[in-house]
């Protein structure tokens, strides 16, 4: 059965897309079968680190998101939608005017949404807003990028009040020492590259490097793989 697994958070700068590139590397990593579908078509940063499995989507044009339902029902497999920052409002148009939501849920397709902060007093506001829309529509699950923050009180909090019958799930994100996650990203490895590529005939990170970036996603693995288990099985 296919998942589908949106990227999102109002806010731009709270590590949308370097979430969606360690999700994408996991499903890698773990052998399951997923497309990234890029909605960022500003900075493409999906489809610039993972191009090989990443394809465009137009996120304001029906004919292009609709195509993401189709694909979810004719395969068993992993879609991932990087959104851009404000990109709200057409997620909210298509899940409207489409019925996306309820098709979602009568065909048996679960719908994750990553909902990335840091510990910004708006962080905050934006999350409320979103969880009044669809608390009870969709599957949330909250991601505190400890790369962008390390006071989440204000969050934790909000999340508290919800209660643990909202079905709300709350996550972090460990934070990877700046200078390794700049020099990944210039030169343009996917973590499967940042951990690998050694050769002295190409740029690479240090053996140290290395070691942090592989440290690093061991630990948000298990982050991971621990709000994945939490979420309802098709039955429930």
């Amino acid at each position: 059965m296919s998942t589908i697994h949106v990227i999102g958070g109002e806010k731009g700068g709270v590590g949308k897309s370097v979430f969606a590139r360690l999700l994408s590397q996991y499903f890698l990593d773990v052998g399951q079968k997923y497309l990234g579908l890029d909605a960022d078509q500003s900075h493409a940063t999906l489809s610039r680190f993972y191009g090989e499995f990443t394809q465009p989507v137009q996120l304001d044009e029906f004919e292009s998101s609709d195509a993401i339902i189709e694909t979810a029902v004719e395969e068993d497999i992993n879609l991932l939608l990087d959104l851009p920052a404000q990109s709200e409002r057409f997620l909210d148009r298509w899940f409207e005017e489409s019925g996306v939501l309820e098709l979602c849920q009568e065909m048996g397709i679960p719908l994750v949404y990553w909902y990335m902060i840091d510990d910004g007093t708006d962080s905050a506001g934006l999350l409320e807003q979103f969880l009044d829309k669809y608390t009870d529509k969709l599957h949330c699950i909250v991601v505190k990028n400890l790369g962008r923050g390390s006071n989440f009180e204000g969050i934790d909090q909000l999340i508290s009040q919800r209660g643990k019958n909202s079905g709300l799930i709350a996550t972090q994100l460990p934070a990877l020492h700046p200078s390794t996650m700049n020099k990944i990203d210039k030169l343009s490895f996917s973590f499967w590259g940042a951990q690998n590529i050694r050769s002295n005939d190409t740029p690479h990170l240090s053996l140290m490097e290395r070691q942090r970036t592989k440290v690093w996603m061991n630990k948000a693995y298990i982050a991971l793989q621990g709000a994945l288990a939490q979420l309802p099985t098709p039955s429930q």
